[in-house]
């Protein structure tokens, strides 16, 4: 019995890894896409005060 506790107790902590991992990687994709954006603005105001 110890050991399907310990096995349920590792795949739930896996499960939550996996969850912080993947939100993570959601958060960092859209910063990224915020520099870029950010970034594309400025050069397309800069050619523009030309």
């Amino acid at each position: 019995m110890k050991r399907d506790d310990n096995k349920q107790g590792e795949n739930l902590i896996r499960q939550r890894q996996k969850g912080r991992a993947i939100v993570m990687a959601v958060l960092l994709g859209a910063f990224v896409l915020l520099v870029f954006a950010i970034t594309i603005v400025k050069i397309k105001a800069g050619i523009a005060a030309r």
